[in-house]
């Protein structure tokens, strides 16, 4: 029987925003001080998929070259890993935790 003939192989996006979400991790390197991993969501389309990635991320940072960072990892692991292509990766930085004020980890201002 030809391979074409045999069925098709199907990834879910859970699977996919997983790959994602641990990419991201791996381009950030070591995690805030009480900051939390990673989190991707995915849309897959055909044999397309977009990701949106929130993160946090140590205060001070290059924000924009760890963004960067984490858009090319994602990119890819997801196009190695799953064989889809990556038009486009949304990254959200929902706070950063700075080193030297152990109270902004819990959201506390001056």
């Amino acid at each position: 029987m030809a391979p074409g003939e045999r069925g098709a192989t199907a990834i879910a996006d859970r699977v996919v925003a997983k790959i994602a979400g641990q990419a991201a991790r791996e381009a950030i390197g070591t995690l805030p001080r009480g900051g939390r991993a990673p989190q991707a969501a995915v849309t897959v389309r055909h044999d397309a998929a977009r990701v949106r990635v929130s993160l946090e991320l140590g205060y001070p940072s290059d924000i924009g070259g760890q963004c960067g960072a984490v858009r090319r990892r994602v990119v890819e692991r997801v196009e190695t890993l799953v064989g889809m292509t990556v038009p486009e990766v949304s990254v959200l930085v929902e706070r950063l935790h700075s080193a030297h004020s152990p109270g902004t980890a819990e959201g506390r201002t001056a």
